[in-house]
C-alpha cells in the first residue's frame, strides 16, 4: 500500500491546479499549499478530499492550522495510525 506521503502527493496532483495547470509539489514538503498559490477555499476543499481518502475528520480550522504539506501528512498519520 502506498505511504501517506505518496497518497497525498497523488491527491494534490489529481485535485489541485493553479491557473489551470497541475500543481507540482516540490520534493521539500515543508511548503504550504498557500505558498504554492492555492487559495484558502481550495485548501478547505482539498481537506475534504483528504478526509474522504483517509476516512478522518478534518475541519476548516484544521486546514487553516496545518502549515505545510509535511504537517498535513503527520496530521493524517496521527489520526489513522
Amino acid at each position: 500500500m502506498p505511504s501517506t506521503e505518496d497518497r497525498i502527493r497523488t491527491l494534490i496532483n489529481e485535485n489541485l491546479q493553479i491557473d489551470g495547470q497541475p500543481l507540482n509539489v516540490p520534493e521539500d514538503l515543508n511548503v504550504s499549499l498557500a505558498d504554492l498559490g492555492v487559495t484558502s477555499l481550495d485548501v478547505v476543499a482539498f481537506g475534504k478530499v483528504v478526509a474522504r481518502e483517509f476516512n478522518v475528520t478534518i475541519t476548516p480550522e484544521d486546514c487553516a492550522n496545518v502549515g505545510n504539506v509535511r504537517q498535513l501528512i503527520e496530521f493524517v498519520d496521527k489520526r489513522t495510525g
